[in-house]
Order: C-alpha cells, then sequence, then structure tokens
C-alpha cells in the first residue's frame, strides 16, 4: 500500500507553479469547459468580499476568463455576508432559497450539495469564505489539472496553515481525526496533505452522483466516496502556498471531530449509530456544566437524484 501511495504523489500531487495560468485558460477554451465557484458563507463580512473581488478581478476577465460564475451561498448569516458580496460582484443566492420543496438543515456540506443546483459549470470549485490574504492562484492551482489533464476528476488543495506562531500543517481536526482514520481505514488516501480542506474542485459529473454529509464531516465523506467512485488515480492535489482563515475554538473542533468521525463510520459500517450526540463541558459558577450536541446524522443523495436538478441541467 504504501508504494501506491507513493506512485501516486509522484503522479497526481503538483504545485500550483506546473500550471501557468495561461496554459490553464488555453486548455479551458480549446475543451470549452466552464468553472464555477462556490464560497459557502456564515457570517463572513469580513472576508468574503476581498475573496470576490480577488476573483473577478484575476481570473473574471476579458485576458483570464477562467472563472464563469462566481457564486456565494449565504447558509442564513446575521451579519453584512450578503451585502458585502453582492457589493464586490458575486452572486448570492440564500441557501434556504435553493430547493424549497426540502426543508434546509444547517451545516456545511448542506449548502455545498444545494448549489450544485444554482450553478452550471462543467467544473464546480469550493472555497471556504473565511480566508484572509486571498490569492486568486487557490482556484486556478485547483481548477488547472481538471482543464488539462482528462483522467483527473477530483483536486484537493494542499497548503501550509500557520496555527499562531507556528506554521503548522494541518488542522488540529486533520491530525488528531482525520489522517488517523484514514490512515487506518482508507490507507490509499494516506497521501493527501489537507484531506478536510475547504479548498477543492470536481466535476460535476462526479460531484452529481455522490451523496453529501450535512456538517462537518462533508470533506470527509466526499473523498472517502470519490474513491470508491472513480479510484485514487482520478483525484489530486495541488501545493497552492499558506492558508491563513479565522480558527475556531476547542469546543467547535471536538463537535466538528465527532461529524467527521460519525462520517467514517457510516462509511465503514452503515450501521445504526449508538449515540449520535457529543456531551462537552464549559466552567459555569457552580462548577462543570455538561452542555450535549446533536452530532450531523443527515446526509443528501447525490444530486442526479432530485428532479429539479434534472430539469435544472435540462434547461
Amino acid at each position: 500500500m504504501l508504494e501506491e501511495v507513493e506512485r501516486w504523489l509522484s503522479r497526481r500531487s503538483w504545485s500550483a507553479a506546473d500550471r501557468p495560468l495561461d496554459a490553464i485558460t488555453a486548455a479551458k477554451r480549446r475543451t470549452g469547459t466552464t468553472v464555477s465557484v462556490v464560497l459557502p458563507a456564515l457570517n463572513e463580512e469580513a472576508t468574503v468580499g476581498q475573496i470576490v473581488t480577488a476573483i473577478r478581478r484575476e481570473l473574471m476577465t476579458a485576458a483570464v476568463p477562467l472563472v464563469d460564475e462566481l457564486v456565494v451561498v449565504d447558509s442564513g448569516s446575521t451579519d453584512r455576508t450578503a451585502e458585502v458580496a453582492a457589493r464586490a460582484g458575486a452572486r448570492v443566492v440564500h441557501r434556504d432559497a435553493i430547493l424549497p420543496r426540502i426543508p434546509a438543515l444547517p451545516g456545511k456540506g448542506e449548502v455545498l450539495w444545494r448549489s450544485l443546483l444554482v450553478t452550471t459549470g462543467d467544473v464546480v470549485c469550493f472555497v471556504d469564505a473565511d480566508l484572509k490574504d486571498f490569492d486568486p492562484g487557490f482556484v486556478s492551482g485547483i481548477v488547472g489539472p481538471l482543464l488539462t489533464d482528462p483522467e483527473v476528476d477530483f483536486v484537493k488543495a494542499m497548503y501550509d496553515r500557520p496555527f499562531g506562531d507556528s506554521p503548522g500543517q494541518g488542522g488540529r481536526v486533520t491530525e488528531l481525526v482525520a489522517r488517523p482514520l484514514l490512515n487506518l481505514h482508507w490507507p490509499r488516501l494516506a497521501g493527501f496533505v489537507q484531506p478536510l480542506g475547504g479548498e477543492y474542485a470536481a466535476r460535476r459529473s462526479l460531484l452529481e452522483r455522490l451523496p453529501f454529509p450535512v456538517g462537518y464531516g462533508v470533506e470527509l465523506g466526499l473523498l472517502v466516496d470519490a474513491l470508491h467512485t472513480v479510484g485514487l488515480d482520478a483525484l489530486a492535489q495541488v501545493d497552492v502556498g499558506v492558508r491563513k482563515h479565522r480558527h475556531q475554538d476547542g469546543q467547535a473542533l471536538g463537535r466538528m471531530a465527532a461529524a467527521i468521525y460519525r462520517t467514517a463510520q457510516l462509511r465503514l459500517s452503515r450501521a445504526h449509530l449508538v449515540r449520535p450526540a457529543l456531551t462537552q463541558f464549559e466552567r459555569g459558577e457552580q462548577g462543570f456544566v455538561p452542555r450535549t450536541y446533536e452530532v450531523d446524522t443527515e446526509e443528501r443523495p447525490p444530486m442526479r437524484e432530485i428532479s429539479e436538478y434534472a430539469v435544472h441541467r435540462a434547461a
């Protein structure tokens, strides 16, 4: 298995610099492939505008027409996220306005799943909306292999991820939960540097065939399911440099870890969850107070099974 991973790393791990922007746009013109960029956003007014502006300025011009549509899907923000994104030039769609026949559930995966209904690109690129000092190379880097190599279907970004004064690699949930799970149960995926990273691109023809965990398990779920759907050689990763973003507190990371473990559990056994809840503790005036949170247990079916999606694609 180690030899297979090493072969994959040598064949399917690249740097963004390996594919210059002019080569990528030339491949896009030659193949006629269209590209959609989706930013799932919840209370990201401080960063979403800068990301949208950078993409439009660098990748949506007459000289560099790499991105055909840029959509921000607002997941119920209570701040000015939608206003800031629209002013910067994105098309903003509220999560609840997409597929109203099915009541929306809270969670990042829910937003990504619904975004397939309001985008048209042959390639869909997801970018988290909390990135700081955003570099458009995050988009062009991971879209590039999909435009230049027809054998590649799914591309993850990899990067350094500073935490405090430490340059860091991965994240706390990645290193403590996701990487051990992948190495133990899906060792063919052990070569992914950032398996939980929110920046990745894939062909619509693959995404529409995959179930989407509604919460934080979506990245691990899509990666594992893509492996089983198209095989390891159709998966790739691209080094895009440094990723700076807003870090969550330890308890939020605990809930994220529980959702990711549950996503892995379902894929390992599809068995009944014994206790789909997580109890954490906060210190109160009288000592430690338990707080119990439900762990995301819902998944959305492959989008191509949704009747509205067939109508959308036909149109």
